[in-house]
């Protein structure tokens, strides 16, 4: 990967975006951007921008594109991001695409490419379905993929291991709905507009590294 870039990283819950983004943007000397993030900074160090999401969410409304929007402006101007910025999860609608599309027009720079990680909803169902979290801690587990070493008892501080309401099966199934809907129109944009790369996401975290990686090479560098 070489020059600035920006890369649209899409994905169902549970498809491993983040840590894809997360090495995505280290390889190629790029920032990872993701709203979530951005609005918990904000909210935290009580920026102007943080102080409308606050308000708005306090309302238990949405936050509007405007502020969304806004973050990501203010983040591009970051040195870390110097190198372009890899995107994850972000924009989840139609308006926010063409929004970011606005942003990086004003910088003389445009998209590059938006990759998706596919993952069968069954797959999906078993990765965080098996998720518990230590009620005192907060440390991680996978009842299949990282257990404790006694089941139900936290290794680090011995608290009690439980599953998130929203990791159960049920609600999971939801979820992939909800994302399915509401980012089918994102990824018709895209593929009518930069195209729409996807990517197996259901095999080993490093073999889905390396398909991302291979789609990420420059034309000059392949042959």
């Amino acid at each position: 990967m070489s020059g600035r870039r920006y890369v649209v990283l899409m994905g169902p819950p549970g498809a491993g975006k983040g840590t894809q983004a997360s090495r995505v943007a280290e390889e190629g000397g790029m920032c990872k951007i993701s709203t979530g993030d951005l609005l918990r900074e904000a909210l935290a160090a009580g920026t102007e921008l943080g102080r409308k999401a606050e308000k708005t969410m306090k309302a238990g409304e949405l936050v509007s594109d405007d502020v969304i929007l806004g973050l990501v402006d203010e983040v591009l101007d970051r040195s870390e991001c110097s190198g372009g910025a890899v995107f994850d999860g972000f924009p989840r609608t139609v308006d926010q695409a063409r929004g970011l599309e606005g942003l990086l027009a004003q910088r003389g720079e445009t998209l590059d490419q938006v990759l998706i990680i596919e993952v069968p909803e069954t797959e999906i169902v078993t990765r965080l379905s098996g998720r518990r979290v230590c009620k005192t801690c907060g440390k991680l587990y996978h009842i299949s993929f990282g257990p404790s070493r006694q089941e139900g008892v936290c290794d680090a501080c011995g608290g009690e291991l439980v599953q998130r309401p929203d990791d159960a099966p049920e609600t999971i199934t939801r979820r992939l709905a909800v994302y399915a809907e509401e980012t089918a129109p994102v990824r018709e944009h895209y593929a009518a507009t930069v195209g729409v790369t996807a990517i197996d996401g259901d095999q080993p975290i490093d073999a889905v590294t390396e398909a991302i990686r291979r789609e990420l090479q420059p034309a000059d560098a392949e042959g």
